[in-house]
């Protein structure tokens, strides 16, 4: 199951959990939290629904289906957060993967009162913090005192004195245009996966992985080999990724249900030797260069 606002773009929130979901094999409870105004570039704006209109959509699938993991992206308000929180406790055996995304787009005051509800309600039933280095460093340790920055170390201790059991820390900056990405608690670094650093500007990374992870974690992997293949699945999906409209690159979460170039002359015939798809008109796809799958 997962909780996320719907982004008409394409680029993250619902849809992009949806289509990551079933990439790993997982289907998708989709509850919808709140609407974004956006495009593939930049947040306008956003809309929270009621809470009592989140409770009522995630009652009525669970009481109908099984979960096996839980996502929650942005919900958009404190109230919604109080709503999920109170649903996620009657399932604590379910392992719950929060993404914190950046909130740079929206209003200060706001900003501030989600995070406090965030930390003081859902943190403490979280499985497993999904979020990039800066995002987590400026919202868990604002007073950071040293030179240094802070490692992954630093951020998974400061998620589980919350009480978040694990940490995956993405986006770490690396000499030579590498990232590292780091699985850790306090005490040790569980996984680490250090990829070359793409020459583009992505929207939805953060959801790609997350959900990725949660559709993992719902088929019954451990969480070192949840991580390592959503983040194997992630470097894919950008590799992949594509421009839709005027902003930036979207990845390409369905990359492998695209057929690969055949060689000329490789293409199989019907028996009379035509090629049907080629001929019939019903199989004809406007000129839109957009088009993926």
């Amino acid at each position: 199951m997962t909780f996320n606002a719907n982004d008409p773009s394409g680029a993250c929130g619902l849809g992009a959990d949806i289509a990551a979901f079933v990439s790993a094999g997982a289907h998708a409870l989709a509850v919808v939290t709140g609407a974004y105004v956006r495009d593939t570039a930049e947040i306008f704006d956003h809309f929270a629904f009621d809470d009592e209109a989140v409770t009522d959509q995630a009652r009525a699938a669970l009481e109908d289906m099984p979960v096996s993991a839980i996502k929650v992206g942005f919900v958009g308000s404190p109230e919604n957060i109080s709503a999920i929180a109170e649903i996620a406790s009657d399932y604590a055996d379910v392992p719950l993967v929060a993404y914190m995304p950046s909130l740079s787009w929206w209003e200060e005051s706001k900003i501030d009162s989600y995070l406090d509800a965030f930390r003081e309600l859902l943190l403490p039933q979280t499985t497993l913090l999904v979020g990039n280095h800066s995002s987590l460093w400026r919202w868990l340790l604002p007073d950071w005192p040293g030179e240094r920055n802070p490692s992954a170390r630093d951020i998974a201790k400061a998620a589980a004195d919350l009480g978040v059991s694990c940490t995956l820390v993405t986006g770490i900056p690396l000499p030579d245009q590498f990232i590292d990405n780091v699985l850790a608690t306090p005490q040790a670094v569980l996984y680490s996966e250090k990829f070359e650093r793409f020459e583009a500007v992505f929207s939805g990374a953060g959801e790609t992985l997350s959900a990725a992870l949660t559709a993992l974690l719902a088929n019954g992997h451990e969480l070192q080999a949840a991580t390592a293949e959503a983040l194997t699945y992630l470097d894919h999906s950008l590799e992949a990724g594509f421009h839709p409209g005027m902003g930036h690159i979207v990845p390409d979460r369905l990359f492998w249900a695209q057929a690969e170039d055949e060689a000329d002359g490789d293409e199989a015939p019907d028996a009379d030797g035509s090629d049907t798809l080629a001929s019939n008109p019903l199989f004809e796809l406007p000129p839109n260069g957009t088009t993926k799958h």
